[in-house]
């Protein structure tokens, strides 16, 4: 009978074990295809705002930065899109655009965020309503493309084209980009809520899984015409957009 209790004891804590391990496994496969999929969808709805950009305003065309918060580092992308159905009398499908990362006030990790401004004054970088996109953000680099090589930066928000020859400028200094290639790292499980004993992140990038990294190069289908001439009519021309949840190759055009 000791003999027999034994290695039933035995049998059942390995059917535990071999139970435990199939519920987390289940989970962590679950968590990670839920944060794959908005990844996605976050990717997706700045590639069609991207296809549709349009020069911002006469100052700032089209302003692309990249910044550091704390340890993270992220970009800013601030353009106009035609991609926007009026909602409210007096508007029209011109609409001011940002995509930006900020900190979560509930979890303490990091979050993708857009504005958005459908009726244009004279500050084209604020005002309009913002809405989260996604969280558990670990990363967002965005490089811009002008027809010949690849830059981390584009526009002029600090006003050093003031006053000087456009033909001795750089290229991403003005006008708007060919193509905008986005790289997005999320956390692969959802963030929990902050704890009330710390004033950090909770278990920010502790999670032990590796982060989810996706990629997309999105084409500017009026960039072309806006950077040629100014006003008139516009047309789109083809666009591609190309995501992978694993690390991207070599730069293309």
């Amino acid at each position: 009978m000791v003999i027999g209790s034994a290695v039933a004891s035995i049998i059942l804590v390995a059917a535990y074990v071999c139970l435990r391990a199939g519920i987390v496994s289940q989970k962590t496969i679950e968590t990670r295809s839920d944060t794959l999929q908005s990844a996605r969808v976050a990717l997706a709805m700045m590639s069609a705002d991207l296809r549709g950009a349009t020069p911002l305003s006469q100052e700032f065309e089209f302003v692309g930065m990249s910044r550091a918060i704390g340890a993270l580092e992220t970009g800013n992308l601030d353009f106009a899109t035609h991609n926007y159905t009026p909602r409210n009398p007096h508007e029209g499908d011109f609409c001011e655009v940002s995509y930006f990362v900020n900190q979560h006030p509930e979890t303490g990790g990091y979050s993708l965020w857009r504005r958005r401004d459908p009726t244009p004054d004279d500050e084209p970088l604020t005002g309009g309503n913002r809405e989260e996109i996604i969280q558990g953000v670990r990363g967002l680099r965005i490089d811009y493309y002008d027809g010949f090589e690849w830059f981390d930066k584009w526009g002029d928000p600090e006003g050093k084209r003031a006053n000087q020859d456009p033909s001795l400028l750089a290229s991403n200094l003005s006008g708007m980009p060919e193509a905008v290639r986005i790289r997005l790292t999320l956390e692969a499980v959802k963030p929990e809520r902050k704890r009330k004993d710390t004033d950090g992140p909770a278990d920010a990038g502790k999670s032990g899984e590796p982060p989810l990294v996706l990629e997309a190069v999105v084409r500017l289908n009026l960039a072309s015409l806006a950077n040629s001439s100014v006003g008139g009519d516009t047309t789109t021309g083809q666009s591609g957009v190309t995501t992978s949840p694993t690390q991207p190759g070599p730069a293309g055009n």
